[in-house]
C-alpha cells in the first residue's frame, strides 16, 4: 500500500489540534513538580457509586452486631478479618489486610459529608469541590492545593479516566492512559517537526505554555512507550481498568520527575441489587479488585518510593443500614475512608463510632457522620504535602479542623 504524504503545514496543524486536545483532556490525574520534591505523592482513589461501608467494615461484637445482622439477614458478612475488638474487614479485602496489620493502612469509620444528600452527582461534586452544600466555587480542592503549595511542573496533570471536579480549572492537562499512547510521537514524529512545533509554541499565552509543556511531557514519557514494564517485588497488576491505571501511576512515580498528585476513578459501587451471595457476589469482586490493585501498587513501589507515598480511598456516601427488597442497599450517609502509605499511622480504626440503634442513626436510616471527610484530607495535606493553608483549600473549614493523628 503506497504511503500517504502529509504536507508539513497540515502535519503541524494536526499536531497542534492533538496537543490542544491533550491539554484539555481527562486521566488518572498526575501533577509533576520539581525533581527535588520533599513531599509525598498523593494518590486519590475515588470509588464512584457510593460503596457499602457497613459491609466493608462491619461491627463484629455487641449490640451493634445484632442490629447489623437483623437489618441485613441476606447480605450480612461473616468471617470478617478483625481490625479491632469492634470492627472487622470484609474477607474480599484480604490483600490489604497484611498492610493494615503492619501499620501501613488505616481506616476511618462514620466519615463523610456534613450535608444531607443522596444524589450521586451532588455528593461527588461537594466532595471534589471541597465545599459541602455549595457549588459556587470555581475550582476543585486539588486545584487549590496545587495553587497554594507552589507546585511547578513539567507534566502538571495527566488524565486517564477523566479530569475530575477535584481538579476543576487546573488548566494544564495531558491525556495518558498508558505510556504506549506516546509511541506515535516517539517513532513517527521527525526531529524537524518537533523543532517546528517547539517554535510554534513559543509565546506567553496559556495555549503557548500548555503546548510547550505537552511537548516536554512527550519527551519524558515517550521513552517508556516501547518498554515492557516489569513491576518490582513480584507485584502483579490485575488486567482490569483499575489495575492498569495504578500500573501507569507507578511507572510515572518511578520516573522520579517529582510527581505530586494522582487521581484514579473506580466505578460500579452503586449496589442496589443482589449485592452479595453469602460472602461472594458482585461487591466481593469489586472489593477484591480494589484491595489487590492497591496491594500490588504498594508492593511495586516498596523499593524506595513508599516513604513518600500517601493513598486515600474515598466514596461519595455509604449505604442504608437496612437491605432493600432486591438484596442490595440504597443510598445512605455515613461512610468509610482508607489510607495507605509509608507514613500512615495505620493498624487502627479512627473516628467516633455513633452506633446502629435506631435513635443513633442519621434520619433513622443511615450510619451517622461523626468525622468530616475534610479532616482527613486537611491532615494529609498538612502532614505529608507541605500545605497548611486549610482555609484556601477548604474554604470555611479551618475553624473546624481537628487532626485525628492518621499521618506522621
Amino acid at each position: 500500500m503506497p504511503k500517504t504524504i502529509i504536507p508539513r503545514r497540515q502535519f503541524l496543524q494536526g499536531c497542534s489540534v492533538a496537543i490542544a486536545e491533550m491539554v484539555g483532556a481527562r486521566l488518572t490525574n498526575l501533577a509533576f513538580a520539581k525533581q527535588d520534591n520533599p513531599y509525598d505523592t498523593l494518590v486519590v482513589v475515588f470509588l464512584r457509586g457510593g460503596w457499602d461501608a457497613l459491609n466493608v467494615v462491619a461491627p463484629i461484637a455487641g449490640d451493634d452486631r445484632g442490629f447489623y445482622e437483623k437489618a441485613r439477614p441476606d447480605i450480612r458478612i461473616s468471617d470478617l478479618l478483625p481490625l479491632s475488638d469492634q470492627f472487622g474487614l470484609h474477607p474480599a479485602m484480604s490483600p490489604l489486610y497484611d498492610f493494615y496489620q503492619q501499620g501501613k493502612a488505616g481506616v476511618v469509620h462514620a466519615v463523610g459529608l456534613n450535608v444531607d444528600t443522596r444524589s450521586h452527582f451532588d455528593a461527588q461534586e461537594y466532595i471534589e469541590l471541597g465545599t459541602p452544600g455549595s457549588k459556587s466555587v470555581a475550582s476543585g480542592w486539588l486545584t487549590r492545593h496545587l495553587q497554594t503549595s507552589g507546585t511547578t511542573s513539567i507534566l502538571p496533570v495527566l488524565s486517564t479516566a477523566g479530569q475530575p471536579t477535584s481538579l476543576l480549572n487546573f488548566v494544564p492537562t495531558v491525556s495518558l492512559s498508558s505510556p504506549a499512547e506516546f509511541s506515535l510521537w516517539d517513532n513517527g514524529l521527525a526531529e524537524s517537526h518537533l523543532t517546528a512545533l517547539k517554535q510554534l509554541y513559543q509565546g506567553d499565552s496559556i495555549i503557548h505554555h500548555a503546548g510547550a509543556r505537552t511537548l516536554e511531557a512527550l519527551n519524558i514519557v515517550s521513552p517508556l512507550s516501547n518498554q515492557d514494564y516489569q513491576p518490582a517485588n513480584g507485584a502483579t497488576y490485575n488486567d482490569d481498568e483499575f489495575g492498569r491505571q495504578l500500573k501507569t501511576v507507578a511507572q510515572m512515580i518511578k520516573l522520579e520527575a517529582g510527581l505530586r498528585v494522582a487521581t484514579v476513578d473506580f466505578g460500579g459501587w452503586d449496589t442496589h441489587e443482589y449485592q452479595n451471595d453469602g460472602n461472594g457476589g458482585y461487591m466481593s469482586d469489586l472489593l477484591n479488585s480494589l484491595a489487590s490493585g492497591l496491594a500490588n501498587f504498594y508492593l511495586d513501589l516498596d523499593s524506595g518510593y513508599t516513604d513518600k507515598l500517601s493513598v486515600v480511598v474515598v466514596s461519595e456516601f455509604g449505604r442504608r443500614l437496612v437491605q432493600n427488597d432486591s438484596y442490595g442497599t440504597d443510598h445512605g450517609h455515613g461512610n468509610v475512608m482508607f489510607t495507605l502509605g509509608g507514613n500512615v499511622n495505620g493498624g487502627q480504626v479512627f473516628g467516633t463510632w455513633p452506633g446502629l440503634n435506631n435513635e443513633q442513626l442519621y434520619d433513622s436510616a443511615d450510619l451517622a457522620v461523626t468525622t468530616d471527610y475534610r479532616q482527613i484530607l486537611s491532615e494529609l495535606l498538612s502532614k505529608r504535602m507541605g500545605n497548611n493553608d486549610v482555609e484556601s483549600v477548604f474554604p470555611g473549614f479551618s475553624g473546624s479542623y481537628n487532626p485525628l493523628g492518621m499521618f506522621r
